[in-house]
């Protein structure tokens, strides 16, 4: 786990990409090469099957004329505990087999699951009504039967949920939750009773019954208990608990179970507050650790640390303690406990960032020392430790910082460290008109760091200086490689340009209307039970959520899959900002099945859909068209200014999913007759936002890459870049602007706009088949 707090919004957009064979040919000698696509978004592998697999025996399977001949001989009286448990068993072996089969299949009531409940009403009812049982018609009813009970019609939710679970077993325990909600909503307590003690009875370990515990508990205490002891990882476990603390809003105990519990829950803040103001003599390090860690996520370091001081010493709390001393600009205490971890723990991944961060707070000779303990001990840490001596050594030991570079390349060949090393020569020999040089370095890194992040720019750039050596089949062969090895980067999208791709250039792209093609139903989630898979895909997300939380709430740490599925459910929550980051964090993985299991999502569709969502896209087509701009490149920025969150302010006060500065919002207002706004309101936003950024095309005659450096850096800033630069090639003009998160940031945003290209243009993709072996 990483010990320092992300820069969420900041994050980068790229992936580091996927390792590949062939490696690139010998780039000076350039012929065009076989091409391997990385991520082949397009079609998923198929699985393999091992030869010797032998056939797993068949659990007793209880046929359907059991339940009938039963029923006809006298009911549920026959059905004793053991015949039940045959009866259960068989609908779970075929209501699996049956979902497999139907679930892949084309739904129309899939495709309605985002329809507002009025609108989808009729086509649901005449699905519902057909005669045949199917899959469909189960679903049709049961989303009828939840727009009802919202709608609180409960008489008529019951009428199309009866005896639905027969022909609708993934769903039963849900259709027994909801049928008492519509007895509940009738007035028929007893029978809502009933009911939800008929699920409890037969689906005990059901995520829903902890939801029927949990309402049947409002009234009958002892159900609480049982909900809290049987479903400890529910997310209603969690809401009980408060519901017991308002009932006695002193207890200690209480307030201990819920940090612990959920540390990170926003109804804990006030709680955590109250308790480190005034905590009780009998508090338990792990309550104490439980406080801290959500001061530590909420970034507030100065409580942060007040209560790690008091949680049990482990490497992470001791690390956290430290760390939040130093952000608290408390330097003395955290140098002391940076030290202690090293001393009690001098093998642990916190150990190495605690060298790491000793070296940054004493001066450059001591700093050393520190970093050279972390290449003695730490490998991993290790190329970027001797990064760091060289830049310290740089001025006072020249030669110092030579044999640390050298070490660098020598030792670490592979690394990100050693590739970025690689880079830097490679630019500077390019700037001082050193293009055979410059070459090799770049073919250095194509070579010995083809999964680093200079790879995709070093071979882009071979391809230019291919051009300008009149290499031009070269060129393209470099191309080609880029986009085949790399398809999700920036360069990409140059390269495709270059070749002639109908993508838009930086003077072309503003006028482009790509054609877009949205996925017409969710996809199924790689992870969870048939259960969650199927309230997922029937936009029952509150349920959904929870399910999985019940699932995967017990275990230390998810699997690849089970992140990527929680992202999904971000997304669905209008999470954007965590959704988004926790795909691309699903990289940092050190272990090998599951980095396998990374390289297996980056092949679907639904991963790439998922790092490059698709909301308000209605919005920002309207608005796209009323000021002749690209929807794609305007959807890019918005994902680079917010991660899609409508809410969301900087720290100087740009505010919304354009980040308008509320000073640039009151000067475009009367421009556009708009008298009363909301910056957080996404209409107005993103109504003043494409204004702004139609206004900077203007003022750069459609130059989208100067339109968008304005829109990061100022136009005052733009001018002076242009005074040095004007006539340059583009590509060269974007590597020379001077300020580093701004160059980032136009890279960001091109390359976000490639990537819904190749995800959601049509066209897109038979160009990109084309580079398929």
């Amino acid at each position: 786990m990483s010990q320092d707090r992300p820069d969420l919004l900041n994050a980068k957009t790229s992936e580091s990409p996927a390792p590949l064979q062939p490696s690139l040919p010998t780039l000076p000698q350039l012929t065009t090469p076989p091409v391997t696509v990385a991520e082949d978004f397009l079609s998923p592998p198929a699985p393999e099957e091992s030869e010797e697999s032998e056939p797993k025996p068949r659990r007793r399977s209880w046929p359907r004329w059991f339940l009938v001949v039963a029923l006809a001989l006298g009911g549920g009286a026959l059905l004793t505990p053991l015949a039940w448990q045959g009866w259960t068993q068989w609908q779970t072996q075929e209501q699996h087999r049956r979902y497999e089969a139907e679930q892949n299949q084309p739904s129309a009531v899939l495709k309605l699951v985002n329809t507002p409940a009025k609108e989808r009403a009729e086509r649901l009812k005449a699905i519902a009504d057909q005669t045949q049982p199917s899959l469909e018609r189960s679903r049709a009813r049961y989303l009828l039967a939840t727009d009802l009970l919202k709608q609180f019609e409960g008489g008529p939710a019951v009428r199309w949920l009866e005896n639905l679970e027969v022909d609708y077993p993934t769903m039963a325990p849900y259709i027994l939750l909801k049928r008492g909600r519509g007895y509940e909503l009738s007035n028929e307590n007893i029978r809502a009773k009933e009911t939800w003690e008929e699920l409890i009875q037969k689906y005990p370990d059901s995520a829903a019954a902890a939801e029927a515990l949990n309402l049947l508990g409002k009234t009958e205490s002892q159900y609480w208990e049982q909900a809290l002891a049987k479903h400890p990882q529910h997310p209603r476990a969690l809401d009980i608990l408060h519901q017991k603390l308002e009932r006695d809003p002193e207890s200690s105990e209480l307030m201990g179970q819920i940090l612990v519990k959920a540390p990170t829950d926003p109804r804990s803040a006030p709680l955590r507050e109250k308790l480190l103001a005034n905590p009780p003599a009998n508090f338990t390090p792990e309550v104490w650790t439980a406080i801290g860690d959500g001061f530590w996520n909420a970034n507030e370091f100065p409580q942060a640390a007040q209560a790690y001081a008091q949680a049990p010493t482990n490497p992470q709390n001791l690390y956290r303690l430290a760390r939040s001393q130093q952000l608290a600009q408390l330097k003395p205490e955290a140098m002391a406990n940076y030290r202690k971890l090293i001393e009690t723990y001098p093998k642990t991944e916190e150990t190495a960032l605690a060298l790491k961060r000793l070296a940054a707070l004493v001066p450059p000779a001591e700093a050393v020392g520190y970093l050279d303990q972390i290449v003695a001990r730490f490998p991993v840490q290790a190329p970027e430790a001797l990064a760091q001596k060289a830049k310290l050594l740089e001025r006072s030991d020249p030669s110092g910082a030579t044999a640390a570079r050298q070490t660098l390349l020598e030792k670490y060949s592979d690394s990100e460290e050693a590739a970025q090393l690689r880079w830097r020569r490679a630019s500077q020999a390019a700037k001082a008109g050193k293009v055979t040089e410059a070459w090799k370095w770049a073919e250095e890194i194509a070579n010995q760091n083809p999964n680093s992040d200079p790879a995709p720019k070093a071979i882009f750039w071979i391809g230019k200086w291919a051009q300008q050596l009149n290499r031009l089949e070269d060129a393209a062969a470099a191309f080609k490689n880029v986009i085949a090895r790399y398809p999700q980067s920036y360069y990409a999208w140059r390269s495709a340009v270059l070749l002639g791709w109908p993508v838009g250039d930086f003077n072309s792209v503003r006028a482009l209307n790509p054609p877009v093609t949205l996925p017409p139903e969710r996809p199924v989630p790689p992870a969870g039970s048939d259960l969650f898979k199927e309230l997922y895909r029937l936009g029952q997300d509150p349920e959904a959520r929870a399910v999985f939380a019940a699932e995967t709430g017990a275990q230390e740490e998810l699997t690849v899959e089970q992140k990527f599925t929680e992202a999904l459910l971000k997304l669905q929550a209008g999470e954007y900002l965590q959704g988004i980051n926790q795909v691309l964090n699903l990289r940092n993985t050190s272990d090998p099945k599951q980095k396998q299991a990374w390289q297996a999502l980056r092949q679907t569709p639904e991963y790439w859909q998922a790092l490059f969502p698709f909301p308000y896209q209605e919005l920002i087509f309207e608005w796209s068209k009323k000021r002749n701009l690209n929807p794609f490149l305007v959807t890019a920025l918005i994902r680079q200014e917010s991660r899609f969150e409508k809410e969301i302010r900087s720290p100087v006060g740009a505010t919304g999913l354009m980040q308008v500065m509320p000073s640039t919002a009151e000067w475009i207002a009367p421009q556009i007759d708009l008298k009363d706004y909301s910056l957080t309101d996404p209409e107005d936003n993103v109504n003043m936002g494409t204004w702004y950024f139609d206004h900077t095309h203007e003022t750069y005659k459609n130059n989208s890459a100067l339109a968008v450096a304005s829109y990061n850096a100022g136009p005052g800033n733009v001018s002076k870049w242009l005074s040095r630069f004007e006539g340059q090639d583009p590509d060269w003009f974007v590597e020379q602007i001077p300020f580093a998160e701004t160059k980032g940031y136009v890279e960001s945003v091109f390359g976000n706009y490639w990537n819904y290209l190749r995800v959601y243009d049509p066209d897109i993709a038979p160009l990109l088949q084309k580079l398929k072996p």
